[in-house]
């Protein structure tokens, strides 16, 4: 007995001097990917097998079992667990009285069934263990019986058993076991008396049935009961994925200066002006107007600065004479019928004069640039008019005092001109 201990406990020590090992000098990326360490719980219900004296028995099942262990595992497959279990042996009703304890210490090795059987493919929440190994036990009695075993039958175990999970977490784990204990040298059946030891091979059997609960220790997210690298390396694609999705997202650059829409201020410039890093459109003396635009401009567009602020108020000649001369104008981006937003200030003009001239009217006549289909450009044309009569409107113009015609494409300016096109996208205004 004393040899089989010495070399339970050499073996203890060097498989602890490896797991030091292994936690200090490994540089295995698998490593980072689960954790090994876990503690184990359970309690249940036993059932002596072999040998138990005539005239007694016990329940079955019977109780009580509980078990405690710690298991680190070598890989997501394999590994090993150190347990010890207490084991309570009872007289059933009719049955002569005995209490019997059974104390086993085993050292195990385990095997991640649900792992080597590809249970990760279907289910990350259930799993199923095995494990066996070897290990002493100890049968107490406590009934005052003549014999030479005044500190216990001393025994070799070997067990084998099965070991269902049900994951409840990432730290824990809700388990069942079943498991089969055979005795080399027993010689005092469970019931504490002495046997004949007629048998050979395993001397004493019982069983145990238990439930309890396995608790994860380590850093990472994952025990090596759980991990699975299929299932980690497909998240690890569907991580990718998801970056990659929105560094797409992010990239649009919907108006198409150079400045993606999430960093976007002014997400609706005018296609091919010059913008600043915040894809505002640079615009130097601040007049409302793209500097690249002003450059092109034609007698048909009136510059802020070209009216003073008397000349806009007052009423009168200047106003109207700016607008019959096609200097005020309402300008559109490419295939929109939404107004550039410099160009309100049009607007503001012909509401101006409008309110100040309670009997004028006045004729809102779209045009489109001379790109796409001369059907489809005619329809546009007469949708920019119509939005520019809306806004119009929705400012106090009765809209009894405002017409609408759609003069379809401009071809008066070279269709390869980014910045002529602009020009020619336009609502002009027509006094009566």
């Amino acid at each position: 007995m004393k040899k089989v201990t010495f070399l339970l406990a050499m073996s203890l020590g060097i498989i602890t001097s490896t797991f030091a090992q292994e936690d200090t000098y490994s540089t295995d990326q698998t490593e980072q990917d689960y954790n090994k360490w876990s503690i184990e719980f359970s309690g249940g219900f036993n059932k002596p097998v072999r040998p138990v004296s005539g005239g007694y028995f016990t329940q079955t099942p019977s109780l009580y079992t509980v078990d405690l262990g710690a298991r680190y595992m070598l890989t997501d497959l394999v590994g090993l667990k150190l347990d010890g279990s207490y084991n309570s042996f009872k007289e059933d009703e009719g049955s002569l009285p005995f209490d019997s304890s059974l104390y086993r210490f085993s050292l195990q090795g385990v095997v991640n069934a649900g792992t080597l059987l590809g249970l990760r493919n279907w289910s990350d929440t259930f799993n199923v263990l095995v494990h066996g190994g070897m290990g002493v036990s100890v049968l107490r009695s406590d009934e005052p019986v003549e014999r030479d075993f005044s500190d216990g039958d001393n025994m070799l175990n070997f067990i084998v058993g099965v070991t269902p999970q049900v994951k409840l977490s990432d730290r824990i784990a809700l388990n069942a076991d079943l498991s089969a204990i055979g005795h080399v040298r027993q010689d005092l059946s469970f019931t504490g008396l002495p046997t004949n030891r007629a048998l050979r091979g395993f001397d004493g059997f019982y069983v145990t049935a238990t439930v309890g609960a396995t608790i994860y220790l380590g850093k990472a997210s994952k025990h090596a009961d759980w991990y699975s690298e299929d299932n980690m390396m497909q998240d690890e694609i569907e991580s990718i994925d998801e970056r990659l999705s929105k560094v797409e997202t992010d990239l649009i650059d919907t108006d198409q200066d150079g400045v993606p829409d999430y960093l976007d201020r002014e997400p609706n410039t005018v296609s091919g002006v010059a913008v600043n890093t915040k894809g505002i459109a640079v615009d130097v003396n601040k007049n409302g107007i793209p500097d690249e635009l002003e450059s092109t401009l034609d007698a048909r567009y009136a510059r802020q600065g070209d009216m003073s602020t008397s000349d806009v108020t007052s009423g009168g000649d200047v106003i109207k004479k700016l607008i019959d001369d096609g200097y005020v104008n309402v300008y559109f981006k490419f295939n929109s019928s939404q107004p550039e937003t410099y160009s309100l200030e049009s607007i503001n003009y012909l509401i101006k004069y409008m309110n100040e001239n309670p009997n004028a009217s006045a004729q809102l006549v779209g045009y489109a640039d001379a790109i796409g289909n001369p059907s489809y450009n005619q329809t546009l044309s007469e949708k920019r008019a119509m939005k520019v009569k809306e806004i119009m409107v929705a400012s106090g113009i009765d809209a009894g005092r405002l017409t609408v015609t759609g003069n379809g494409e401009d071809a008066s300016v070279e269709e390869g001109s980014a910045p002529a096109r602009q020009l020619v996208r336009r609502v002009t205004f027509k006094l009566n």
